[in-house]
């Protein structure tokens, strides 16, 4: 049985990690057709085995498969929910004239739906290997809606999106967590780019200019985040990670979180969130004042889209700059993100990857003590 702990524990992590080079030419291999699903799987349950004895011998207490299954953070979850469709990548050009693929476009084109158990064997595999608290990461329902607003929506299946849309995408979630818990998940993170991009002035005009108000929007996502934990399995702890982007060490949004802040923390009945704070991008703590006192907040105070070291006077700095705002005891410690939201990895060295949980796991035993 995996050990016990409180969740989130006070020195935790967003989930993905670079993948070793072996995975990527397997993955290579399989896109070429030169090996089959089945041996890319025994292929990754190599990886995954490798990165968990890692994870471990680091000292973290929640242990993920690195998301070492997957391209992206969301499509690849999201594309096995019914009534999902994926559209094939393009390639786009960028202003300096180089080209880049542009990430898959999701649409709703049927009624959504539960129609197979998506993170069951792979989570059955994770706990297989760990004797820690296995934690599955997921991407946020909200991720159906934001990208393509109303439009990318079926108005034949979904006239109107309340209540049909948002209780059917709750129910192929609820239904996910069920399946989870089942097999004995108690630790799910909803990974959540949607959020923090409406801090951005750019991002919420974008969402104006396609028929939502950024003002309502949040509020909306917090009612529709909350359909999905009423259909939470008793014992789960469900947190939400919020990104501002993190393909190759990129960004894709900016601003403090003020403008999402009450409905966040307040309104939505998550039970923690990861919140990033690695730098300016993400403003200053007192949208922490909205924290309730059942809730939990982990700082994303040290970065994974650089290799330079944070110093941890300045951690402890930061750490007591939010407990002005929300109690120490209410705080936690993280990277700000995943070493590897998409398979292309973060723009850092394997290594930093070791050396920036042992900061993270040092300072958190420094600042409450150990577990």
């Amino acid at each position: 049985m995996p050990q016990q702990i409180k969740l989130p524990s006070r020195a935790d992590h967003v989930g993905s990690f670079l993948r070793p080079h072996y995975l990527l030419e397997a993955r290579d291999k399989k896109a070429k057709g030169q090996i089959g699903a089945a041996e890319l799987r025994q292929v990754e349950d190599k990886a995954i085995a490798e990165i968990v004895r890692f994870q471990e011998d680091v000292g973290l207490q929640a242990i993920t498969d690195g998301e070492f299954r997957r391209t992206y953070f969301h499509i690849d979850f999201l594309e096995q929910v019914g009534g999902v469709k994926t559209d094939i990548p393009v390639m786009i050009k960028r202003p300096d004239g180089t080209e880049e693929l542009a990430p898959p476009v999701m649409r709703v084109v049927d009624k959504v739906r539960h129609v197979k158990d998506i993170q069951l064997a792979d989570f059955q595999y994770l706990k297989s290997q760990t004797k820690r608290t296995p934690k599955v990461t997921i991407p946020s329902p909200t991720m159906l809606h934001f990208r393509g607003g109303r439009a990318g929506i079926s108005k034949q299946h979904y006239p109107e999106l309340e209540p049909d849309f948002y209780e059917d995408v709750a129910q192929a979630y609820g239904d996910e967590l069920a399946s989870l818990s089942k097999a004995g998940c108690n630790y799910v993170q909803m990974d959540d780019t949607n959020l923090a991009y409406l801090c951005d002035p750019k991002m919420r005009e974008a969402a104006r200019a396609r028929g939502d108000d950024p003002n309502e929007l949040p509020h909306r996502y917090a009612t529709f985040i909350n359909r999905v934990v009423a259909r939470k399995p008793a014992g789960m702890t469900l947190a939400m990670h919020l990104c501002r982007g993190n393909f190759q060490s990129t960004w894709a949004a900016e601003g403090g979180y003020e403008p999402v802040a009450e409905a966040l923390l307040s309104e939505m009945k998550i039970d923690a969130y990861f919140l990033e704070y690695d730098d300016k991008r993400s403003g200053d703590f007192k949208p922490l004042r909205f924290l309730p006192k059942d809730k939990i907040v982990v700082l994303g105070l040290v970065t994974t889209k650089l290799d330079q070291l944070e110093k941890k006077d300045d951690l402890k700095r930061r750490i007591d700059e939010a407990a002005k705002y929300a109690p120490l005891e209410q705080l936690a410690l993280s990277p700000q993100c995943g070493f590897s939201s998409t398979v292309h990895g973060n723009k850092i060295a394997v290594d930093a990857q070791r050396t920036k949980l042992r900061l993270v796991i040092e300072t958190a035993d420094e600042v409450w003590g150990k577990a």
